[in-house]
């Protein structure tokens, strides 16, 4: 029956593997790949400096960043360097005459005569933020991470039946203590009909029909997790496995973990460049000022007609087109975090995968591996990551469309129109995680092969279809071990930062006192964020080497058989799970 499935499976979803005598891991005879989109990608690029350009050329964001007196002055710069706040004479006029400026001036300027004035809240606080600066919270986070990551190679399989017993035996907790209430409900003449319909849910809690509705509920989920467990328990083995060797390959790619820095820098540069050019575009022209002379002064002294700023100049080609060098500002930085994100997975992929193909570990592992597959990556498929992300960007667009249109037309819309659109953004939603799942996959086999987009996407998704079962187990064993590992580098570090800055603990030789803050909340929350991210970087590395490792495995499973000439590259514990075993002697392989 399951050679019968084997078959069907393989027909639905293309030929297995073959075996192949040359290969070696990732393939170095490789030529470039989607060359017309990597054009495209290039030219879009060279778009987005001249838009820049023009942007830095016209604009002028002093008159965003920084705000003006009534006399005209910019506040915090040139004669009024030190005095970087404005202060509103009469601020009251604001709100009596906004409807009368709106309509007279078609703008927002209040009426009421305003000066510079000098504030040091700001300043303060961030002086007291960088006494307590959290530069040591945020070296915990990265040290528990990278040691999180490399016990995994010892700890995984305790920890992994640890969770599952720990979810096992909530779901047996639930059961009982749904029995107990039962039970102690069942003299209560009341039910659910009796009550009928009430948002006091606490009502529904005291009839012995809910919990028995609850407990038949957790009894039927604790009866699929245990026949899961058992029917699936050599998946759950071949998972922890995959995930000890995830951490041994890490272990020898330390330089994998740093990684993260770099995609993390390249993102930022996409960020600044893009919030530069949006700010530059949107106060490209010349400002347009009225003087309006007010009915009246709050202040004797003071001149009661004032120099307004309405608008900017919109003439000329370059300013009636600033609208739409807004959109393209947008879609080129959505494909280009894109792209560094995708860089960022076939670099890995391509370094893990040079691990799990090298026959004699650690001697045949490339010197450099990450260094490597980075250059070769930017110098054969630069067009593939581009098309995989502009699909994702395609993707992203229409949902920002979409959160645009329901936004605009909230107050508007009747039950169907709300239907419609929830629809529209949950399937899009659904596309978009789908998008990334199978680039994530399609950029592992162009690491390794070398192949385009379209061909790397369309192997990938019939290798995991023909294995999906094991797909899901991995799946859900990792997810539920990093977001495990995730909470623990979190959750511990906000402990420790907690105690620290209200003052209940103290680092020897620390010269911080808790009394020189106002509010501690504000650097835990930094060093929880910041944790957060650091915990993320480094996982998402160990994410993507086990869906590395595991492509390989499959690869591995369908080209070789163990014998002479076809000799299995998975370690001894994965053959010895799936009773198998090479007839060739594996020097180097633990």
């Amino acid at each position: 029956m399951g050679k019968k499935q084997d078959t069907n499976e393989e027909s639905e979803y293309g030929e297995a593997a073959q075996y192949d005598p040359t290969f070696r891991g990732p393939i170095k005879d490789r030529g470039c790949t989607d060359i017309i989109c990597c054009i495209l990608f290039m030219a879009v690029i060279l778009g987005y400096i001249v838009v820049g350009i023009l942007a830095w050329l016209y604009g002028d964001p002093r008159h965003v960043l920084y705000p003006r007196n009534s006399t005209g002055w910019f506040c915090g710069i040139g004669p009024n360097k030190g005095r970087s706040n404005l202060l509103y004479f009469d601020i009251l006029q604001c709100a009596t005459s906004l409807n009368i400026m709106a309509t007279a001036l078609k703008g927002f300027q209040c009426p009421t005569t305003q000066v510079r004035r000098s504030f040091l809240n700001l300043e303060l606080f961030l002086y007291n933020l960088s006494l307590v600066s959290p530069l040591s919270g945020l070296l915990i986070a990265m040290l528990v991470s990278m040691l999180f990551l490399l016990l995994l190679r010892f700890t995984a399989p305790v920890m992994v039946w640890v969770l599952i017993v720990g979810v096992l035996g909530a779901g047996a907790y639930g059961i009982w203590h749904c029995y107990w209430e039962y039970d102690r409900y069942k003299n209560d003449a009341a039910s659910i009909t009796d009550i009928g319909f009430t948002t006091n849910f606490n009502v529904y809690l005291q009839v012995q029909e809910t919990w028995l509705a609850f407990l038949i509920i957790i009894s039927v989920v604790e009866a699929i997790l245990l026949l899961t467990l058992i029917f699936l328990r050599t998946r759950i083995l071949i998972a922890i496995s995959l995930i000890q060797e995830s951490s041994k390959a890490i272990g020898y790619m330390m330089s994998s973990l740093l990684y993260p820095l770099v995609t993390f820098v390249l993102v930022l540069v996409c960020v600044a460049y893009w919030g530069a050019t949006a700010l530059y575009l949107a106060t490209s022209g010349n400002p347009i000022y009225r003087v309006v002379n007010f009915t009246s002064s709050s202040y004797p002294g003071c001149p009661s007609a004032s120099c307004i700023f309405i608008k900017y100049n919109d003439e000329g080609l370059f300013q009636r087109n600033l609208f739409n060098l807004q959109i393209y500002n947008a879609v080129a930085f959505l494909w280009c975090v894109n792209f560094v994100i995708a860089l960022g997975q076939c670099t890995l992929a391509g370094a893990f995968a040079s691990y799990y193909w090298a026959f004699t570990k650690p001697d045949d592992i490339p010197m450099f591996p990450v260094t490597g597959s980075f250059i070769r990556t930017l110098r054969y498929h630069v067009g593939s990551l581009a098309f995989g992300s502009l699909i994702l960007t395609l993707v992203q667009i229409v949902r920002i469309i979409l959160e645009y249109i329901d936004h605009k037309t909230k107050d508007a819309q009747n039950a169907v129109a709300r239907f419609i659109l929830c629809c529209l953004k949950c399937c899009f939603w659904c596309l978009e995680k789908f998008i990334k799942f199978l680039n994530r996959n399609a950029y592992i086999m162009i690491a390794i092969y070398g192949k385009n987009f379209c061909v790397s996407a369309k192997n990938a998704f019939s290798l995991l279809m023909r294995n999906v079962i094991r797909v899901v187990v991995l799946d859900k064993v990792t997810d539920l071990l990093l977001f495990f590992g995730k909470l623990l580098v979190v959750g511990g570090v906000g402990v420790l930062s907690f105690f620290f800055f209200s003052g209940r603990i103290l680092l020897p030789g620390s010269t911080f006192h808790s009394e020189t803050l106002n509010y501690y909340w504000m650097p835990i929350i930094t060093v929880v964020f910041g944790s957060y991210l650091i915990a993320h970087g480094f996982f998402s590395v160990y994410n993507m080497c086990v869906d590395t490792l595991f492509l390989c495995f499959l690869e591995d499973l369908e080209r070789n058989d163990g014998s002479l000439q076809k000799p299995y590259f998975m370690s001894k514990n994965l053959m010895k799970i799936l009773n198998k075993s090479n007839k060739a002697p594996k020097g180097g392989k633990k």
